[in-house]
């Protein structure tokens, strides 16, 4: 395989996620790796990473790829030159150069002037569809975070720009390389110990929808406003939007919809084998917390149904969890079964009461990567499962394989989450079309498929 860019042979990374899995627990493989593979890793030279949002989900993307593989970071870019200079100065005190990267208000001129191998995204949702496709355009293999874009078309565009360009484009759904979950895929639903599956319930039930009244001010000389919101609407500016501010309005992203059921119904798509749902309905809207600014929902019910199998997501950001020690996760009920699974553990019920109850729990890596636990806001349990998520992202470069994570997955979940949402709005269920990239006898839903760009950003940008 060679580089679209350089004309040079890529890097060799001699990984193989199925053998490093096979014929032992996720857990007992993972601590047998050594250093995440880094001794099977023989690069003949670092590879050069660029990052696009440098807040706190974005670095800690990045230190978990820096974490397992050679890398010189050479470029971040954010609208927001207290963040961005912050994060040059972890980053230059992290890699082995001790260099600092070159900082960029604009990601555009940070493609241009640096010929890289790898750009990670970790900006808004709302940003993601443009900033990929000109990530591959400019030759580099992208990690991107979930979900991957605002509107469905955007997410046609992002695989047809990635297969275009040839280039690897692995989405941060982590679930799929989280070991625990790994392990419960392998020894109960694989195994067949569920038997006849034909309901699963997905949910979150944490009080995360930020939810205040901030007053209008003046927008601070070191934040870039205009170049923050890009082609999404211009809010009047009420305070930083980095600390899950942007996450608590529709013109960003797609609610607790978009940002936590993408994760559990991804998950459930890959444990079970499923693709695009035959039909998609739901019901919500904001039932108590009506005091602050926040318009995505509060209550939110979707079924994603498939043949002989219905697939429900419930959100509440208020209120209890049914289930305390799960509170944000799935459960699979099979006729044999269930499994509860969760980002903590996971717990299979037998229906015979003979039968013997299996519990698994999270990996943590506090030992082998010390420096986790300094690390602001770091979600512990969540970095083993990025490590192999990275290390798969770079196997899938190497051999010119598709990633777990490949981008049509991410979409086919992203376009699911954001059509419960266009079936929300709309009170009928939606059956999408993926070939004709249209809701099937509904040109009322079709029409909102693709949302409006501000200028002076265009829709063309899109383009592959």
């Amino acid at each position: 395989m060679t580089s679209d860019y350089l004309n040079k042979p890529m890097k060799t990374f001699n990984i193989n996620r199925r053998h490093f899995l096979k014929g032992a627990s996720a857990s007992l493989a993972l601590s047998s790796f050594g250093a995440y593979g880094l001794d099977l890793v023989n690069p003949d030279k670092p590879l050069r990473v660029g990052l696009i949002g440098s807040g706190w989900y974005g670095k800690s993307d990045l230190f978990r790829l820096m974490q397992v593989a050679p890398v010189e970071v050479v470029a971040l870019c954010d609208p927001d030159r207290n963040m961005l200079t912050a994060a040059g100065k972890l980053v230059a005190a992290r890699q082995k150069s001790r260099k600092t990267p070159r900082l960029y208000g604009d990601y555009q001129k940070l493609l241009a002037e640096n010929a890289l191998d790898i750009v990670l995204i970790g900006s808004p949702d709302h940003w993601h569809p443009l900033q990929m496709i000109d990530a591959v355009k400019a030759g580099a293999n992208v990690y991107v975070q979930k979900p991957i874009s605002v509107d469905v078309l955007e997410g046609e565009a992002m695989v047809a720009a990635a297969r275009k360009y040839g280039k690897t484009v692995q989405v941060g759904t982590q679930r799929k390389s989280t070991p625990h979950i790994i392990e419960a895929k392998n020894k109960i639903v694989d195994a067949g110990l569920l038997g006849k599956i034909a309901h699963v319930e997905m949910y979150c039930y944490y009080h995360m929808r930020n939810n205040g009244n901030p007053p209008v001010q003046a927008v601070p000389d070191f934040f870039d406003y205009e170049t923050w919101t890009g082609p999404a609407p211009l809010r009047p500016y009420d305070g930083l939007p980095h600390t899950r501010w942007w996450r608590t309005f529709n013109e960003y992203g797609n609610g607790i919809m978009g940002d936590m059921c993408v994760h559990m119904f991804d998950t459930t798509r890959w444990l079970l084998g499923l693709g695009w749902p035959k039909r998609i309905s739901s019901e919500g809207g904001i039932y108590v917390q009506k005091e602050g600014k926040s318009n995505i929902a509060d209550t939110q019910t979707a079924v994603f149904e498939y043949d002989g199998l219905n697939c429900v997501w419930q959100h509440r950001t208020w209120g209890t969890p049914p289930d305390p020690e799960y509170p944000w996760g799935l459960t699979i009920y099979g006729e044999k079964g269930t499994l509860r699974l969760s980002t903590m553990q996971y717990d299979f019920t037998p229906v015979d009461p003979k039968g013997q109850k299996i519990h698994g729990t999270c990996l943590f890596e506090r030992e082998k990567y010390p420096e986790d636990l300094t690390e602001d806001r770091i979600e512990l349990n969540a970095a083993p499962a990025t490590r192999l998520h990275m290390l798969d992202f770079l196997a899938a470069i190497d051999k010119g394989t598709k990633p777990i994570a490949d981008i049509q997955e991410g979409h086919i979940s992203t376009a699911s989450c954001i059509l419960a949402n266009v079936a929300m709005k709309l009170g009928r269920p939606l059956s999408y079309d993926p070939i004709t990239k249209t809701v099937m006898n509904d040109p009322e839903a079709t029409s909102l498929l693709a949302r409006t760009y501000r200028q002076p950003w265009s829709r063309n940008g899109l383009n592959a």
